[in-house]
């Protein structure tokens, strides 16, 4: 007979280690988990949320440090930045690429930023020069592929002052619209890279079929709450003489559905639009005959 202890080994072989990304990254990662369909507590246990799922263990981590987690097995998977698992070099497997924001779909970009004012033009002029940045390893195989000799020192934040006090004579730096580096008085010269949010797993835990099942259940229902990010249903009732036009005026993923109503000449009309669009597009159907028009939220598009 197996031991308490024994059984309580087995149980939790039985659950996946999913690392959650602490700090800017957290609160919509906590959103996108609740969409689609797991509730994250973290609660007075910081480092180790409650999710409502036994089959799922949480930890959360720096985005900083999740793929080198993940690659050594601490974590079964987790989700981090491309950024960062090249940054680490890490051996893991990129199972999701997960755009956060459909609203602004461009990644955020890692560029190389000098002195608005200043000498420096292009990337080669800054060869014997000093580069600050946060994300020195990408940083230096960057310029080395290229054939630049710089210095690239680490960055403990407050980068884009290092070259407004001369602590550097240039920066790489994460940025979404380039905006705040424009408001130290720098110039982007170079982008370095591109970079997003991965659903990433430990090659070995790909092995397991229980883990896998896991994992892959994760990064469907993930990518379909992305892919739900500003959509909306529309559902309205249409009389048999006006289903054509009403049909011409809705977009849609595919055609809409439509189906006859009991023992009438009206029609139930239903598909799925950008919320940008749909204020605009009600009463233009009211106007062309369509009646009872719903508008709903999607949790999830797959």
């Amino acid at each position: 007979m197996k031991s308490s202890k024994t059984k309580d080994k087995n149980a939790q072989n039985k659950a996946l280690r999913l690392g959650l990304p602490k700090g800017s990254l957290e609160q919509y990662t906590l959103s996108l988990f609740a969409r689609s369909g797991w509730r994250v507590n973290i609660g007075s246990r910081n480092y180790f949320p409650d999710i409502d799922d036994p089959q799922i263990e949480c930890t959360l981590s720096r985005a900083q440090e999740m793929s080198r987690y993940v690659a050594d097995g601490v974590l079964d998977c987790g989700l981090s930045g491309k950024d960062w698992r090249l940054e680490n070099q890490s051996d893991v497997a990129v199972v999701a690429d997960l755009i956060y924001s459909k609203a602004t779909p461009t990644c955020a970009r890692w560029v190389l930023a000098v002195d608005g004012k200043g000498p420096y033009g292009k990337p080669e002029d800054l060869a014997g020069k000093k580069i600050s940045t946060e994300l020195p390893g990408v940083t230096r195989r960057w310029f080395k592929e290229r054939g630049i000799d710089v210095s690239v020192e680490f960055s403990w934040g407050a980068t884009e002052a290092k070259v407004v006090s001369g602590l550097a004579d240039a920066i790489v730096e994460v940025t979404e619209t380039g905006s705040t580096i424009r408001a130290h008085g720098l110039k982007i010269i170079a982008e370095i890279m591109t970079t997003h949010t991965e659903l990433i797993a430990n090659k070995k835990a790909l092995k397991d079929p229980f883990k896998k099942a896991k994992i892959d259940q994760i990064a469907l229902l993930l990518k379909g709450a992305l892919d739900a990010e500003g959509l909306v249903g529309l559902k309205m009732n249409v009389r048999e003489k006006d289903v054509e036009k009403i049909v011409e005026l809705l977009p849609s993923l595919n055609a809409p559905t439509v189906a006859h109503l009991y023992n009438t000449n009206w029609l139930s009309v239903e598909t799925v639009v950008s919320s940008k669009t749909v204020r605009d597009l009600i009463p233009v159907l009211k106007a062309n005959g369509a009646e009872g028009i719903i508008e709903y939220p999607l949790n999830k598009v797959i």
